[in-house]
């Protein structure tokens, strides 16, 4: 009987990470598209924490931060956050910055 516990909880392993990459490839897809919608180059992205969050409008779901570095005139650099709920884009934060 134990051994179903041993091979539920290898499952729910796998899952996580299968998971959170399909968590990082729909942030890298966001970033792309938003940073091409307000014309922005885009440099970088990378999730910073995922974590498993309970309200009473949603139930329970994987709430996603995400930094991100874009440039608006091709020489500076700045820092965008993306908060992912579930797949979905919650809000996008980023400073004022110039553009071309």
């Amino acid at each position: 009987m134990e051994n179903i516990y041993y091979l539920l909880f290898a499952f729910l392993i796998f899952w996580y990470f299968i998971y959170l990459r399909k968590i990082a490839e729909a942030g890298k897809k966001h970033v792309l598209l938003y940073c091409q919608q307000n014309q922005l180059q885009f440099i970088d992205v990378a999730r910073r924490s995922s974590r498993l969050s309970f309200n009473k409008r949603d139930g329970l779901f994987w709430q996603s931060i995400f930094d991100f570095h874009f440039s608006g005139d091709g020489e500076a650099a700045y820092q965008g956050v993306m908060t992912l709920k579930g797949l979905k884009v919650q809000d996008i934060t980023t400073p004022a910055f110039r553009v071309h």
